[in-house]
Order: structure tokens, then C-alpha cells, then sequence
């Protein structure tokens, strides 16, 4: 069975093209609110229901928390591909800092993983917003990656890097 997200009660949280802008445990800086350190953030449930959800080709979508969660694991997929040849956490690192220098798509751009998923735009404002959105949720859910994809003493984790492998909803991650 599918994990989903827990964040279904959605009241006062701002959105764009159809996703709640949930609050974030992050020091980097963005548009989403800050959460307390001690809550579990969405990226907190990526990261943890990534093994069981990447197995699955279908996702029945219950809240709009669901859609964020499936673009961080298919996020989490394409950033254990660019892991997955990496050897040490310095190489991991600087893997992942060149995918976070990749422009992000919005939905209704070409490059988007996942046409009709999110509503398009009504507002280049709304899109930049919802960019930045995905970036800082993208830089936040690397580097949480980098801590459970390679151990204390810099070698790489096979029980992560094996899903490497997985095809996340039968799409091929580059």
C-alpha cells in the first residue's frame, strides 16, 4: 500500500498551481514557512517513505500533499542516479550541488516531470513563486539525502543507493 502524506489538513497554507506551500525544517532561504525542528516536514516524509513508495506504478492522490510528495520521491530518484557512481560523500556532495544548479521547472514548461499533475500558472508571479518552492524543497531534500545515502564515515549506503535502480511510476529518471 502507498504511504501517504500526512499533511491533509491544509488550512491557512498558501498556495501555487495547486500545491499547499507546506513549511519546511530548512536554513535555506525561500518562500516556504519555517516549521519546528522537532515537527516531521514533508521532506522528512519523502525521504522515509521512499523505499516503500518507489516500488509502486500508481499513486491514488488523497490531498495536495500527495503531489508533493510524489515529485520529492521522484526528485529523491534522480538524485540517487547522479549518486550512484559516487564513491565518497565529497563526490556525492559535488554531485548534488551540480543537480541543485539545474533550472527548475514549472508545470506547463517543457522539462516537467509530471504534465497535469499541478495546475498550470495563472501568473508568471505564481510560477516564480512556486520555482523557488521546488528549489528550496529540492536544496533541502539533498542535503537530507546526503545524510542517509552515505554513512558517518563518508562510504556510500547500498540499502540507499540500490533504489538508484527503481523507476519511480514508470518514468525513467536521467
Amino acid at each position: 500500500m502507498v504511504h501517504h502524506s500526512s499533511f491533509v489538513d491544509e488550512e491557512g497554507v498558501k498556495k501555487a498551481c495547486g500545491c499547499p506551500l507546506l513549511p519546511l525544517k530548512s536554513h535555506i532561504k525561500g518562500p516556504a514557512p519555517v516549521s519546528d525542528q522537532d515537527k516531521t516536514d514533508i521532506v522528512d516524509e519523502a525521504i522515509t517513505f521512499f523505499r516503500a513508495n518507489v516500488f509502486f506504478r500508481n499513486f491514488n492522490i488523497q490531498s495536495p500533499a500527495d503531489k508533493l510528495l510524489i515529485y520529492l520521491t521522484f526528485y529523491i530518484n534522480v538524485a540517487l542516479k547522479r549518486l550512484e557512481g559516487c564513491r565518497t560523500l565529497a563526490e556525492g556532495t559535488k554531485a548534488i550541488i551540480n543537480l541543485g544548479l539545474e533550472k527548475v521547472s514549472v508545470p506547463g514548461e517543457s522539462g516537467f516531470p509530471f504534465p497535469g499533475l499541478f495546475a498550470d500558472p495563472q501568473s508568471q508571479k505564481e510560477a516564480e513563486l512556486f520555482r523557488k518552492y521546488l528549489k528550496q524543497t529540492r536544496e533541502e531534500t539533498s542535503g537530507r539525502l546526503l545524510s542517509v545515502a552515505y554513512r558517518p564515515n563518508g562510504t556510500p549506503n547500498k540499502w540507499w543507493l540500490a533504489f538508484a535502480k527503481r523507476k519511480f511510476m514508470n518514468i525513467i529518471a536521467l
